[in-house]
């Protein structure tokens, strides 16, 4: 189960807030349910399989979480 909290997203710097976790009601995959906490035009919910969301990025060389984990 994925902690649920602040997080900063490993390419933007931008910090999210996990909300839950959720299934799609066709597949039953599940997604991560999480707010932005910044002025976003695009939206203020988002969603991005768990898989996806957990998974490591490289950025700047460096392989990183996606997601890291900043506090409750």
């Amino acid at each position: 189960m994925i902690r649920l909290g602040v997080y900063r997203h490993s390419k933007t710097g931008s910090e999210y807030r996990v909300l839950g976790v959720a299934k799609h009601s066709e597949t039953l995959e599940e997604l991560v349910v999480y707010e932005s906490l910044y002025e976003n035009k695009e939206s203020k919910l988002w969603v991005r399989p768990l898989s996806m969301f957990e998974e490591i990025v490289t950025v700047g060389g460096e392989n990183k979480k996606r997601f890291q984990f900043l506090r409750e």
